[in-house]
């Protein structure tokens, strides 16, 4: 028998999202009280802009996260549409590519439990591509303005790469910390290993500025 969606325990190793029993639990998860405005904020983006857009994970902490770590773009393995290989359809620490796997690994390494914590991108959709154009990062900033209205409990924002910096101005004035990071990719670690490997004491140090953590 399935365990009820609502005492599923969190993967305890990075790339669970490889499995689709574990996709498909999180699907179930998506009308939680939660996850399900965040839910019906990614479906109101794939209509007004046409795009593919994961979904939050439900594993981590919602409409109650009191840190959100702000990336640039959604990756292939977020995708259930591309060809070869099947993605999650979920921004997500569990999905099974470096960069997740990264944020998996560093979370554990900076001692952030999940329930305070929430991921999502400047630019909210996958198109194909990696590459970022100016006019999807324009609109994808001034959509963090409405991200924000349903996170009241968002004490600190980490911005995690140079295209989510794009965003800080539009928190500024909001009382949020802002903190920045170097983007958890592959390629950094190739280009800056040292500084790759400091990441998790910037993200612990972040969330060392929340004053209301949750038991």
């Amino acid at each position: 028998m399935r365990q009820p969606v609502e005492n599923i325990e969190p993967p305890t190793l990075p790339r669970s999202m490889r499995d689709p029993e574990a996709r498909a639990v999180r699907r179930a998860m998506l009308d939680l009280p939660h996850i399900m405005p965040l839910a019906k904020f990614a479906a109101d983006l794939r209509v007004r802009h046409n795009i593919e857009v994961p979904d939050f994970d439900p594993l981590d902490g919602g409409i109650r996260s009191r840190i959100l770590f702000l990336k640039e773009k959604p990756g292939p393995m977020t995708s259930t549409s591309r060809s070869g290989r099947v993605g999650s359809g979920f921004i997500s620490r569990d999905n099974d590519d470096p960069t997740a796997e990264a944020t998996f690994l560093f979370m554990q390494a900076a001692g952030i439990p999940r329930d305070d914590t929430l991921m999502w991108n400047v630019v909210p959709g996958w198109n194909g591509t990696r590459k970022i154009t100016r006019q999807e990062l324009i609109e994808g900033v001034a959509e963090v303005r409405n991200l924000m209205k349903l996170l009241p409990d968002i004490e600190v924002v980490v911005l995690v790469g140079k295209k989510a910096a794009r965003a800080e101005p539009l928190l500024e004035g909001t009382g949020v910390i802002i903190r920045h990071s170097l983007h958890n990719s592959p390629l950094v670690r190739a280009s800056r290993p040292e500084e790759w490997a400091r990441i998790p004491a910037v993200w612990g140090e972040a969330y060392s500025k929340i004053t209301h953590k949750l038991a």
